[in-house]
């Protein structure tokens, strides 16, 4: 079936052309009372995400992501791999919140938050004003000849491009290996860290690309979250959305005449100036209605509402609405929808925090050497060798560690055969026997409960199988 006239914007995205080209998007810049709010949103998320990597709580480092060594801090708080289950609860809560958070409001995550768009929007397109100018500008730059300016506009724009993608690929790799590591490096000289400078250059070229090339390409094609949209809206979802009803009227959109009296002839709001399509960096018009390229970053607000401003005319044109709100003036409304995504997020959530506060400053593992048999000693004494792993998740030094036998009469003997310091955000392992009166036993494999001490505080508690003689059944 064919598809209708003013639906055909669906069949393509706006970034490519009628042949299949790449279709250059060339914003207009924003000004505008909800672009300073971004500004201040921005720039307060920029300066978090540049200085959490060397903020240090009790000598932790505020956030780390070392995979690679398994050591990860969450606001300054340890977490090892034995605490896996909590980073999988968090990472279904973080899915859930930001569900919960598109079926109410749309897509404000990427226009506000996401850092993409913050670096793109805030950080790269603002350069790119600074040198070529605005849009017009911009336009006129990319048809005319590689002449003297175009090279020197364009060399400069690249140069500093890649200045600030090393700079961003560092500041993440002070994520990755810990901010100490990096100023290591960097004092060592990056010539004794080849491996390192060449994953760092790489990471540089990524986002070079992604910001100097790909640009809104990775919100409209690469992003899954856009797709999701389709799924998670609805109606009664906040989106930024054009005001049909009044800007259309009974006579459509019309270009503005001065001294013109509007609601005598029918004609609606619009204007028809394109500010909002020239504005727009994914470059699609926001009165074809609700899009997947829209990442509602208010740009086609500001110029709407400043155009609606020029001519008389009253604002939130295109505002922050959900389709009913325009269709039927309903406001909005708490659905059962939202209610049920609200109750899982805040059972998941008490599930999180109950854990936090149950978790165990000190892991502990012991289990049996593999192959080994029991050893029959004196005074019907039965013995099993174990191997153990303790990790310390405190940022302070365990002293004095050493086990007891909690569920049977028996001792526990370390090799080393003195008690051991854990280091802090470290771990100990050692090997140890345990031994246990055959008649303690009630058969061949008994389990055992083992103490671990520190200072006579007992800190944690443990199992391990024990194995004896079948004939003490």
């Amino acid at each position: 079936m064919e598809t209708p006239v003013n639906e055909k914007f669906r069949d393509s995205i706006a970034t490519v052309n009628e042949e299949g080209k790449r279709a250059w998007v060339y914003p207009k810049k924003p000004s505008g009372k909800f672009y300073e709010y971004r500004k201040w949103v921005s720039y307060g998320l920029l300066i978090f995400l540049f200085s959490a990597p060397f903020i240090k709580i009790n000598g932790n480092q505020f956030l780390l992501f070392n995979v690679l060594e398994r050591r990860f801090n969450i606001f300054g708080a340890p977490f090892w791999p034995q605490d896996f289950h909590l980073f999988v609860i968090s990472m279904i809560i973080g899915v859930i919140f930001i569900t919960l958070f598109t079926v109410a409001f749309g897509r404000l995550f990427c226009g506000w938050v996401c850092p993409q768009t913050i670096f793109m929007e805030m950080v790269f397109r603002r350069i790119e004003y600074w040198i070529e100018g605005d849009r017009g500008k911009q336009i006129r730059l990319d048809k005319q000849p590689w002449n003297a300016e175009k090279i020197r506009k364009r060399v400069t724009k690249w140069v500093i491009f890649f200045i600030i993608s090393f700079l961003i690929a560092n500041v993440f790799l002070a994520y990755l290996i810990g901010s100490d590591q990096l100023l290591q490096y960097i004092i060592d000289g990056p010539f004794k860290h080849v491996s390192t400078l060449i994953s760092l250059l790489i990471f540089t070229s990524v986002f070079y690309f992604v910001f100097a090339w790909f640009r809104e390409q990775v919100c409209i094609i690469a992003c899954p979250y856009g797709r999701l949209q389709g799924v998670l809206l609805d109606s009664k979802s906040i989106v930024v959305a054009y005001d049909y009803k009044r800007g259309e009227k009974e006579a459509g959109r019309a270009k503005f005449k001065k001294n013109e009296d509007r609601p005598a002839t029918g004609k609606g709001d619009c204007i028809d100036c394109f500010q909002c399509v020239h504005v727009c960096p994914t470059g699609i018009d926001i009165r074809n209605g609700t899009q997947l390229e829209c990442v509602n970053c208010t740009a086609c607000i500001d110029a709407c509402d400043h155009m609606m401003e020029s001519v008389n005319l009253p604002k939130g044109l295109i505002r922050y609405a959900s389709e009913e709100n325009i269709a039927k003036k309903a406001k909005f409304k708490f659905t059962a929808r939202l209610k049920g995504y609200s109750a899982v997020l805040f059972i998941l959530t008490g599930v999180l925090i109950g854990m936090l506060f149950l978790r165990n400053d000190v892991e502990a593992n012991i289990l049996r050497l593999p192959g080994q048999l029991y050893e029959r000693k004196e005074n019907n004494m039965i013995s099993n060798v174990y191997t153990y792993k303790l990790v310390n998740k405190t940022t302070d030094a365990i002293e004095d560690v050493h086990f007891k036998l909690l569920s049977h009469k028996g001792k526990v003997e370390l090799v080393t055969h003195k008690n051991f310091t854990v280091p802090k955000q470290g771990l100990a392992e050692g090997t140890l026997f345990i031994e246990v009166n055959a008649s303690a036993l009630s058969g061949d494999k008994d389990k055992v409960k083992i103490g671990v001490y520190s200072n006579d505080k007992l800190i944690e508690t443990t199992t391990a199988a024990f194995l004896g003689p079948r004939s003490y059944r």
